[in-house]
């Protein structure tokens, strides 16, 4: 569905983008998982067609994507970090506004303007002025009007940002359910629980480049250690841990001891040397490792600074 190669941008001396490619199968729920300033949404916008690439190239569904040439973005959907409403319409008005925007008209467009609405739970809200809505309210009615000319990919850069748990929620399993009917979605966010519900496959984004790529499954090989195991920082234990320091990543906070082993160090060593300091098993807790350990593996700081 969409292609890019070598993409490069610059905002004056600011390197947004450091030759970027990528391969979107179609269908595919892909994430591009990094922090603010990332580059995420400057990726958003040049597969839209609003800003050009200073080096690179893109294909969207075979078409190369350019801003001297928008016909591409009939093919595509865009739901912006900024909400992109009309406030002083309605939230009919504006389905309105967006669906004849993109050539649609008469029974077709009040069809889909039905839909939309009650597929975001806003019918009995349509005649009401979109500034009164809350933020997770507008936030769902931006995500329907990206879809009512029904687009072969659509773009999603953070669209929760700023909305209660239930909005979000009720994004994520519109969204699961568009893909699930064969729609194609790229989704931005600096949320790691995120990217872990939805997507397929994840690249992680930093400083314009991707760092890695493929699904949760893959990218968590990339780390050093298969487990995280927890334990008490308590007297009782501190024997224990400073003989495990031999063997791994053992970092202290908040009471707790969390421990990486080395790929050589097997899990029954850990519990053998546990029963040698008569430590008992219940005392463990395995964690699987997560993307944020990831990250801060790749790139030596967290997802949210």
């Amino acid at each position: 569905m969409l292609i890019t190669r070598d993409l490069v941008k610059r905002y004056g001396p600011q390197l947004a983008l450091d030759g970027v490619s990528l391969d979107i199968g179609r269908g595919e729920f892909f994430g591009l998982l990094g922090p603010n300033g990332a580059g995420k949404s400057t990726f958003m916008s040049l597969v839209a067609g609003l800003r050009p690439p200073d080096a690179g190239s893109l294909t969207l569904d075979g078409v190369a994507v350019t801003t001297a040439d928008p016909s591409t973005r009939t093919a595509l959907g865009l739901v912006p970090q900024s909400i992109a409403l009309f406030e002083d319409l309605s939230a009919e008005q504006n389905l309105r506004v967006f669906g004849e925007l993109y050539g649609l008209r008469g029974a077709l467009l009040r069809e889909r303007i039905d839909e939309a609405l009650e597929a975001v739970q806003l019918a009995d809200r349509r005649r009401d002025q979109v500034k009164k809505f809350s933020g997770g309210m507008q936030r769902r009615l931006n995500l329907v009007v990206s879809l009512l000319h029904r687009p072969k990919l659509l773009l999603c850069d953070e669209p929760t940002v700023g909305i209660d748990p239930q909005s979000r929620n009720a994004i994520f399993d519109f969204l699961e359910a568009r893909n699930r009917e064969g729609l194609t979605i790229i989704y931005s966010t600096h949320y790691m629980e995120e990217a872990t519900r939805l997507c397929s496959r994840i690249g992680i984004i930093d400083h314009g480049r991707i760092h890695a790529l493929g699904t949760l499954e893959e990218l968590l090989t990339r780390l050093p250690f298969a487990d995280e195991i927890a334990f008490p920082a308590t007297p009782f234990t501190a024997e224990f841990a400073a003989r495990l320091a031999e063997h791994g990543e053992l970092t202290t906070a908040d009471g707790e001891h969390l421990f990486r082993s080395r790929p050589e160090f097997k899990t029954s060593a850990f519990y053998a040397l546990a029963e040698e300091c008569q430590l008992p098993a219940r005392l463990f807790v395995t964690r699987r490792p997560t993307l944020e350990a990831l990250f801060l593996h790749l790139t030596g700081r967290t997802l949210r600074e």
